[in-house]
């Protein structure tokens, strides 16, 4: 009897152990990104580069893997150093938690505003180390990037404190001075970066992103209409997340036609998802969603259809979407190795999308992720 007891109980400790296993390997990993924005008054022009080139650097980051497998993309906002925010709170306000939702991101800073203020780094750092979300895993690339113009050392937060504080989580600071060089070197943003195993970088936050045009971004446009049209809004909010979409390819157009392809492309990634309001991706990553499903949470399309019915049109949608997807990403290939040919023949410029992009891609590097 007890040499059965002992088989018995190896038997379930080595299924427990295999699915424990199973279940670490499946978890995926996350680049965590928060953007810490200075919005006083002289900051309009950093603001407009961070709308202007989020698609760009959603981009580059979906060509990381890790363990051979997409990781998932989480950016978090914040702003500071604003008039119009409490003074009790530091000037800072977290604008969005950390989040898959690209399109909240894009919403969040087409939203902001700037307004003369007090600049305090210290505080907003240690804000955001306590607020937001952050990964407990060691694999997880977790940074925060911080831009402004004023004295690093402003406010009552000591920066030397919060910048150890965030490289004991594992938490990266990289600094982007809006500015010279050398003045972002005295008024301690390098000091920040050096403390959190970071990055000082300093950007001319006023100069104007120049898009360079491509045979290329004609096709991806219209594709990215198509591709519109294969989201099935569901729930109290798909209709008003698919009007959210178009709003923000709208807000990605009025920043120039390289923005707007830039989005299209960032859409047919697969860090591009919406399983929160969109039927497509809901039943991708939950295949037993058509059997929660309400009649009440679906579109006025499929309302009063049997659960057969929806899922034939669900799958109509997905393969459409699978099949434009694949048509922009060759697009894509062809329209960014023109642009690293055209790009050859220039200098790189000091633009925010540049430095980190190559700042994430060489700080990921060290923790094993890998870019095509």
């Amino acid at each position: 009897m007890k040499l059965r007891m002992s088989v018995l109980f190896m038997f379930l400790l080595v299924v427990f152990v295999a699915n424990q296993s199973f279940t670490t390997a499946k978890k995926k990993a996350k680049i965590q990104i928060a953007l810490l924005l200075d919005t006083s008054n002289s900051m309009d022009g950093l603001i407009d580069q961070a709308k202007s080139q989020l698609w760009k650097i959603v981009n580059e980051m979906a060509t990381a893997k890790f363990d051979g497998e997409t990781p998932n993309l989480e950016i978090a906002l914040y702003e500071y150093g604003n008039d119009g925010l409490s003074a009790r709170e530091g000037y800072i306000r977290q604008v969005a938690q950390m989040t898959t939702d690209l399109d909240k991101i894009s919403e969040d800073l087409f939203a902001l505003k700037t307004n003369g203020g007090s600049e305090f780094c210290g505080q907003v750092i240690d804000v955001s180390l306590k607020q937001l979300l952050w990964s407990e895993s060691n694999d997880d690339l977790k940074m925060i990037f911080i831009a402004g113009n004023e004295p690093f050392n402003q406010g009552g937060v000591d920066y030397k404190e919060s910048c150890k504080k965030a490289i004991t989580k594992g938490i990266i600071v990289n600094t982007i001075f809006c500015g010279d060089y050398q003045l972002g070197i005295n008024t301690f943003w390098k000091d920040g970066a050096d403390l959190a195993d970071g990055k000082y970088m300093n950007i001319d936050q006023d100069k104007k992103v120049v898009h360079i045009p491509t045979p290329f971004d004609d096709p991806i446009v219209q594709l990215n209409k198509e591709l519109n049209k294969t989201y099935i809004g569901y729930g109290n909010q798909g209709k008003k997340m698919k009007e959210r979409q178009a709003t923000q390819d709208n807000n990605a157009s009025s920043m120039g036609s390289g923005s707007y392809v830039n989005r299209a492309m960032s859409k047919s990634s697969k860090m591009y998802k919406n399983e929160q309001w969109d039927l497509v991706d809901a039943v991708e990553e939950d295949e037993e969603k058509l059997d929660k499903i309400t009649d009440d949470e679906l579109p006025e399309e499929l309302k009063g259809k049997s659960k057969e019915e929806i899922k034939v049109y669900v799958d109509k949608k997905k393969k459409e979407r699978e099949n434009i997807n694949k048509q922009i990403n060759e697009l894509s290939k062809k329209r960014t190795k023109y642009i690293a040919d055209k790009r050859k023949e220039s200098t790189e410029e000091l633009s925010l999308d540049n430095i980190m992009i190559k700042t994430v891609k060489d700080q990921a590097k060290k923790k094993n992720y890998k870019f095509k």
